[in-house]
């Protein structure tokens, strides 16, 4: 109110923002003193001056909801998305004093989301066998939630703690409740196919189910729409886009969905194409590199609720990721928190038994430590030169092939494609394997044994053979990205036919249950922790009763044991430096590096 007449304050304010004179970042308003008054210019030239205090809650918010771009009408007024109704809500609760005019009905819907935590429980599907355990159950009651609000979501419970069996209950209830009219459709790495066709045979029998995959699923392509549930994959979805597209789909759910964090990847755009009804996101890591893989999933599910790649980049990744600041934290946390739900497994199964890490470090053996010193010289020099040429940030290809030649030279001289490796005799770590696994054995211990390399997993298979002499009965299952039959090697494990089983990291790291396993070896860890945790967490899920043990092999001194040393110091490093990406350059720093190709005898 100013001279007795009551003024719009949204204009005003947005005049404000627009003034490239006033700093109105974050960092900026965070670091305004009670003093601090803005100057604010009046439509008829008059000037106003308002404490900066008063203003800085509205600002944080309104400034998010603003994009100059796309969203001012020539009448003053913003347009703003549905979505965006929960940052109405927190506007008006950081100022209570103003009083509101329009937008009711928005306002009141975005009240009722910021209070999403008061769902009510919904009754569990007649049709699911199996019962629910209370957080299973208040899954259920949040998928519901998001359904009734046509919203989308991601599930992000830890590995293990059912998040399959949570979807199929939530499909059977919408199919109860005559809601689901059309088939649904569930997206997911080909590893998981037959852990979802399994899954739905145990627990929801009811639910008619097909498979795109193989050679022969075209004749299944006339009969989509007869189906309650469609399973493909990641892979295949491009190439029979035109006929998913073709169909209208009730849910769509991605399974791991961190296969999309890359927005400009064939499967993301693939994906986003697809018309559904609801979105769901199932993944224990939406977050592994960093804020950017989130907004992709986020993106998927409602493109309007963080904005465009560019503004999110400017209102969240900058402030958070580089400078810290833990109001955009907090205020982001707050923006997707009724369309996240994660629980970790200390908080909702403590029943489950314990889990112990134990790390096994070897030194090298003689001949391979002469070419692992003699790869790391020629490799170091030429990693110098690329970045003398280039600079350290654009020489992430050089660096990380560099690394890797020395990590195969660790795991097995014989990785190493060059002819002076293929004449190293000597594998300090596969003949550490060989003696752990007889032990291991000989107590009687069912084991996954995890490495990111195929190849060397043929290498253990040869000492493997070697080992069982004339024993004409293989002891041990095996799961590559070129295993066709995966259904079979997981029932043998778990049925105790055998008591090894070996898996690329790639191909079983995540979607497999095999809790009849009590020990898992890690024959190769390396930058990323967030994918050790997810091959470990097979075993250790709901359903095992066993204590897990957990083994990491590292050769001494090398660039493993470095490795491991940095991401206990820098774990921005560990977060950045994940398999494939030049980027990952952009974390180490000139000593990084020094330490990564430091020689074997350096302390």
């Amino acid at each position: 109110e100013v001279d007795g007449e009551r003024l719009d304050l949204l204009p005003i304010l947005l005049n404000l923002i627009q003034n490239p004179a006033v700093d109105l970042s974050s960092r900026a308003l965070n670091e305004l003193s009670e003093e601090t008054r803005f100057s604010l210019r009046l439509d008829d030239g008059r000037y106003i001056f308002f404490p900066a205090e008063r203003l800085k809650p509205i600002l944080s918010t309104l400034i998010e909801l603003y994009d100059p771009m796309a969203r001012l009408r020539g009448d003053g007024r913003m347009r703003l998305s549905r979505l965006q109704a929960a940052e109405l809500a927190e506007l008006e609760r950081q100022a209570p004093n103003l009083s509101w005019r329009g937008g009711e009905q928005a306002r009141e819907w975005g009240r009722r989301l910021r209070e999403f935590e008061r769902i009510e429980p919904v009754a569990p599907p007649a049709e699911l066998r199996a019962e629910l355990r209370p957080y299973q159950q208040e899954g259920l009651n949040w998928l519901q939630f998001l359904r009734d609000f046509k919203l989308g979501g991601v599930l992000a419970d830890d590995m293990g703690l059912g998040k399959t069996i949570q979807a199929l209950a939530h499909l059977l209830v919408e199919k109860a409740a005559g809601r689901a009219d059309r088939p649904s459709l569930v997206v997911a790495p080909t590893s998981l196919m037959f852990n979802w066709k399994r899954e739905a045979e145990r627990f929801a029998p009811s639910l008619r189910v097909v498979i795109l995959q193989g050679p022969k699923r075209q004749e299944s392509f006339d009969r989509l729409g007869e189906q309650d549930l469609v399973l493909t994959t990641y892979a295949l979805l491009p190439r029979d886009l035109e006929v998913l597209r073709a169909q209208s789909w009730h849910l769509l759910i991605l399974d791991e969905a961190q296969a999309i964090k890359n927005p400009r990847s064939k499967g993301a755009q693939a994906v986003r194409s697809l018309a559904a009804r609801y979105r769901l996101c199932l993944t224990g890591t939406p977050l592994e590199n960093h804020l950017g893989e989130l907004w992709a999933l986020m993106d998927f599910l409602m493109p309007d609720l963080l904005g465009d790649e560019r503004g999110f980049r400017r209102l969240f990744r900058t402030p958070i990721e580089r400078h810290g600041e833990h109001e955009r934290t907090e205020h982001l946390r707050r923006r997707i928190a009724p369309f996240l739900l994660r629980r970790t497994k200390e908080q909702v199964a403590a029943e489950l038994p314990p889990k112990t890490e134990i790390l096994r470090e070897v030194p090298l053996a003689a001949d391979q430590r002469d070419l692992y010193e003699t790869l790391r010289l020629a490799l170091h020099e030429k990693v110098r030169k690329e970045i003398a040429r280039k600079g350290l940030a654009q020489s992430g290809i050089i660096i990380l092939d560099a690394l890797l030649k020395l990590r195969q030279c660790c795991c097995d001289p014989r990785l190493v494609s060059l002819e002076s490796a293929r004449r190293v005799k000597g594998s300090a770590k596969l003949d550490l394997l060989i003696e752990l696994l007889g032990e291991l054995q000989q107590e009687g211990r069912r084991l996954l044994l995890f490495s990111q390399f195929t190849s060397m997993l043929s290498l253990i298979e040869e000492a493997l053979e070697q080992r069982m002499d004339q024993k004409k009965d293989r002891d041990y299952v095996k799961l590559t990205g070129q295993t066709r039959d995966r259904e079979t090697p997981v029932n043998r494990f778990q049925a105790n036919e055998v008591p090894l089983f070996l898996i690329s990291l790639k191909a079983g790291g995540s979607g497999l249950n095999l809790t009849a396993a009590d020990t898992v070896i890690h024959y190769d860890p390396w930058w990323n922790p967030a994918a050790e945790r997810q091959a470990t967490d097979r075993a250790h899920r709901i359903g095992q009763d066993k204590p897990v043990f957990v083994y990491k092999l590292l050769t001494e001194g090398t660039v493993e044991q470095r490795v491991a040393e940095l991401q206990e110091r820098k774990q921005a490093l560990a977060d950045a430096m994940l398999e494939g990406g030049g980027s990952a350059a952009k974390s180490l720093s000139h000593e990084d590096l020094d330490l990564l190709f430091a020689p074997l005898d350096a302390v």
